[in-house]
């Protein structure tokens, strides 16, 4: 053997940790609805394996599970992970903005006024009388331990807000 063949030629350890990669990958589009797996490039039999295993249950998945690796391993691996990061980055991107608000809401609430300024400033279109009404009255419900009605009316206008930016 050549000096080149020996470098090409992958460790054994590497080529299972190239299996289990598949073999992850194949978890993950499992895990998509029948409408969002129309959307990954892939080969018929590989959808229909995973379409398959969504109805299986314990050894019988886990067989169909290693079926799909093997199938995994005549597809374009960098291009399913492609497609499945852009299908799922519109929810990502909904879920930080959404944590982003929650961190707004609870530090108004905490009585964060340079917050309170920032947010004005950065959102100018923001009704400021609403906007102090909305985390008074949310403070207020939070001393005497009420239902945060006015919390949720706040998170809705903060989220709004941001949304509209």
């Amino acid at each position: 053997m050549t000096d080149t063949e020996q470098q090409d030629r992958k460790s054994k350890s590497q080529l299972k940790r190239e299996m289990h990669a598949l073999r992850e990958l194949g978890q993950q589009l499992l895990e998509l609805s029948k409408n969002s797996l129309q959307k990954i490039p892939m080969a018929d039999i590989l959808r229909d394996a995973i379409l398959q295993a969504k109805r299986f249950k314990r050894e019988a998945l886990r067989r169909q599970m290693q079926y799909i690796g093997v199938l995994m391993r005549n597809e374009d691996a960098e291009a399913i992970q492609q497609a499945l990061d852009n299908l799922l980055q519109p929810h990502r991107q909904q879920v930080s903005v959404f944590h982003e608000v929650e961190q707004w809401r609870d530090a108004l609430l905490a009585g964060d006024g340079v917050l309170m300024e920032d947010l004005l400033h950065r959102f100018a279109h923001a009704e400021r009388q609403h906007f102090r009404h909305l985390v008074r009255n949310a403070r207020k419900e939070q001393q005497l331990n009420k239902p945060a009605k006015s919390a949720r009316a706040l998170f809705r206008y903060l989220y709004n807000l941001r949304a509209t930016s």
